[in-house]
């Protein structure tokens, strides 16, 4: 994590993979295809971010191979397309961990991304923890509502078109802050 304690591009998608295992377990080439097609379609594609190895959770012992049920083969080896993780009491600390830690006031392309893991995964926090991160995420908004208006204040004279654009994506903030107000008060 920076030393804000948000998450770098490669922790969000650990968050997505453990928060994918966590929800039930997936073979390891479906675990990396429905990284790989989450965080593409929130940020498009985008070699950086996906870095986070199915390996690197498993040495490090956030996921673990579920044992095969088939009594034929007798065994499942983790270097098959079929062999299935599931995430290991220090991988739900893990994602525990990632999921409460802070956002980064600004509208980066990181951001959208860890607000959009936020969401999906939220529900598998403690109630106390979901207020508390929906309380986060709408102060974080707030903040960037400010950062936007005062940019729009500064350049309220400006010629040009970036008022309009500003006020369109003020107006977009606005009705976002409105709904993860009124989900925040409905935790």
């Amino acid at each position: 994590m920076y030393a804000d304690n948000t998450l770098t591009p490669k922790e969000a998608v650990r968050l997505c993979a453990l928060g994918i295992l966590a929800s039930s377990p997936h073979t390891y080439s479906g675990l990396a295809n429905a990284v790989r097609h989450f965080v593409s379609r929130i940020l498009g594609p985008s070699l950086d971010v996906l870095g986070t190895s199915v390996e690197l959770l498993k040495y490090e012992g956030l996921i673990e191979l579920v044992q095969d049920s088939d009594t034929n083969s007798g065994h499942n080896s983790d270097n098959s397309n079929d062999a299935e993780f599931a995430i290991t009491d220090d991988g739900r600390r893990e994602l525990h961990a990632l999921l409460t830690s802070n956002v980064r006031t600004g509208a980066t392309e990181l951001n959208k991304l860890i607000f959009a893991l936020k969401f999906r995964f939220l529900h598998l926090l403690d109630p106390d923890d979901q207020r508390a991160q929906a309380d986060h995420l709408v102060e974080v908004s707030e903040s960037e509502l400010a950062r936007l208006d005062d940019l729009r204040q500064h350049h309220a004279t400006a010629d040009g078109y970036f008022v309009k654009w500003l006020d369109h994506d003020i107006e977009m903030l606005e009705s976002r802050l409105t709904w993860m107000t009124d989900f925040r008060d409905r935790l």
